[in-house]
């Protein structure tokens, strides 16, 4: 019975979760010949200035300083700077081994983006093609394919949003009608207990709380080697946002590697507990 068709989800987060920093300054500021610090600074201060969203104003920048030094902002520009971002160790092999490991179990297993990074950027790295769903902001382009306005945002309340978009299948962001519509828990495709978020950081919060007190598994990585990383992922634990923390270190048999298997063999347990239990009723 383990080996029926079993629907389970893993959504991650991208900056700071699947790679080092935010994925802007990979490429895209020193494009415009910015400092990081320097740049988000900025963004700070507008956010406080206008009171208003952290992302929309990182995003309006991004446009503003770009047009001033000159520098392109299409779409196939953004896809050629996600090329340069190096991700943790581990990563580029680790959706073939961990969606086959599944397949193993029974388990049909979709990875699925949830960043509130760059869609456009997040196209050009060799890891997109793994991803069923990607839930990032991204850009509204004219007719000369330019970037011209957010059309987008995702911040860390708006995340929840995309968990129960996976939660009931609702995948298309043009029809609100059907992630709000009522669909009884025994009856959703991907339950909350079949998933697992993977992140790293205050902007991840409202999912890990989500996720974890909806049966799924929560997760907050930390940066490999860096001083006091782990210590503050351990935080997550003791507030009681995430269920665990390892090491963004990807490879096989890693910490992270050994949670995800030990996670599927769990819901493949519970899903055969409860084929048996309704086989009886």
């Amino acid at each position: 019975m383990a080996k029926k068709h079993i629907r389970m989800t893993i959504a991650y987060d991208f900056d700071g979760t699947l790679a080092d920093g935010n994925m802007q300054e990979h490429q895209f500021l020193p494009d415009i010949d910015m400092k990081s610090k320097a740049f988000w600074s900025e963004v700070k201060k507008l956010t406080k200035e206008h009171q208003a969203d952290e992302v929309l104003v990182y995003m309006n920048l991004m446009l503003r300083k770009a047009a001033a030094a000159n520098v392109p902002v299409r779409r196939e520009d953004f896809k050629e700077r996600g090329k340069t971002i190096k991700l943790f160790d581990g990563v580029e092999d680790w959706f073939d081994r961990i969606t086959e490991y599944a397949r193993q179990k029974g388990v049909k297993l979709d990875h699925v983006l949830v960043s509130s990074g760059n869609a456009e950027i997040f196209e050009g790295t060799t890891i997109r093609p793994k991803f069923s769903h990607v839930y990032a902001s991204k850009f509204i382009f004219d007719e000369n394919g330019a970037a011209v306005w957010p059309a987008l945002a995702v911040n860390y309340t708006t995340k929840t949003q995309y968990l129960f978009r996976i939660n009931k299948d609702a995948h298309d962001l043009s029809d609100n009608g059907a992630v709000n519509k009522f669909v009884a828990k025994a009856e959703r495709p991907v339950p909350f207990q079949n998933m697992v978020f993977i992140g790293d950081g205050a902007t991840d919060i409202p999912c890990f709380r989500l996720v974890k007190e909806q049966g799924g598994l929560s997760v907050a990585v930390y940066k490999p080697r860096a001083k006091g990383a782990q210590g503050r992922a351990d935080n997550y634990i003791t507030e009681g946002r995430v269920h665990c923390v390892a090491s963004a270190n990807y490879s096989d048999g890693s910490d992270i590697d050994c949670i995800i298997k030990a996670q599927i063999d769990a819901v493949v347990a519970r899903s055969t507990i409860e084929a048996l239990y309704r086989a009886k009723r």
